[in-house]
């Protein structure tokens, strides 16, 4: 080749993923990802009628975790996250194993939502779980205290549509949105997603804070109009904080973790 000649053939680009991955995800990834939980631990969402606890802003990003990163690797970003906030932020941690199950769980689900083939039937198994944990809750709930089934119905609002979203076509329709090179759909996507996956990880905490809590009628009453607020709350917060996020992966083109949606 002389000094002037230009070079001809297709341009080759080499990505590296790092020396250490978890599940096709970079350990660094998943590091940086459990110090924003961490951090997000700090901040009070809302507060818990029945246990008289904080909520932690970073539940909003429980289901993000699972789309950036995968089932795998986001339920362990997102736990570890959760483990450190329950130390240095303890006023919004509820019951410790309770809030480290909802985390894990949450983005675990998250990424199945967009799993690949090989992983397509792990949301029945998800499915199995989150109803079993329905059927305690109604149990505990109409069986065991006498709450009447329609309180238990409209109280359990989130509980069972949640399930509902999931199981249904709207559970890959979701992740198709999320997917999407149109940042309005990828919105409307993560809301959706995140109203089914905060759903669900409330669904699989309230069987034990119920057990443990146990809130009467009034108190049910009283929650009827405020948990579907504040699921919907989370849904908008997740919606601006992932967006943003979202778009600035795809813009500045970091490597992709294997298992990761957007």
């Amino acid at each position: 080749m002389t000094e002037n000649q230009i070079p001809e053939g297709a341009e080759r680009e080499v990505k590296t993923m790092g020396g250490a991955a978890i599940d096709g995800t970079p350990i660094a990834y998943i590091i940086v990802l459990a110090a924003v939980v961490t951090v997000l631990a700090f901040v009070p969402f809302s507060i818990v009628l029945g246990s008289g606890k904080g909520i932690p802003l970073s539940q909003s990003i429980y289901p993000l975790l699972g789309w950036l990163l995968g089932p795998l690797a986001g339920a362990l970003a997102s736990g570890i996250g959760t483990l450190i906030g329950v130390f240095l932020a303890p006023y919004t941690a509820g019951v410790p194993a309770i809030a480290i199950w909802g985390a894990v769980i949450a983005s675990f689900a998250a990424g199945v939502m967009g799993a690949s083939r090989k992983r397509r039937f792990w949301y029945l198994g998800l499915t199995v779980l989150f109803g079993l944990e329905l059927a305690a809750y109604a149990y505990l709930a109409i069986v065991r205290n006498g709450i009447p089934v329609n309180t238990f119905i409209f109280g359990a609002f989130i509980d069972w549509s949640a399930l509902v979203l999931f199981l249904l076509p709207t559970r890959t329709l979701f992740a198709q949105w999320i997917s999407s090179t149109s940042f309005v759909k990828v919105a409307i996507g993560i809301f959706g997603g995140t109203w089914t996956i905060c759903g669900l990880m409330h669904l699989s905490q309230v069987p034990f804070t119920y057990y443990l809590f146990n809130w009467p009628e009034p108190i049910w009453n009283t929650l009827i109009p405020i948990i579907p607020v504040e699921n919907a709350m989370r849904g908008l917060s997740g919606a601006v904080i992932g967006t943003g996020v979202i778009s600035g992966l795809r813009a500045i083109n970091l490597v992709k973790p294997k298992e990761a949606l957007y």
